[in-house]
């Protein structure tokens, strides 16, 4: 079965690092300050990713198996 990706519940904004750390088995709050640390470094670019992929990414709660 392949690994999917979404947005984690187990959010601080969006569940969009959570659901990165999920899906490549990380901790979600490593995952969090490297996205804040590139954020800052890269200022507008993070913010604009982290919102497209907060729209594009669904929700865990929205499976239905």
């Amino acid at each position: 079965m392949t690994q999917k990706l979404y947005r984690s519940n187990d959010r601080v904004l969006g569940g969009v690092c959570a659901g990165l750390a999920e899906y490549f088995d990380f901790d979600p709050t490593l995952v969090r300050i490297a996205y804040a640390f590139l954020a800052v470094c890269t200022v507008f670019p993070g913010l604009i990713l982290y919102i497209i992929m907060w729209i594009v990414m669904p929700a865990k709660n929205n499976i239905t198996a």
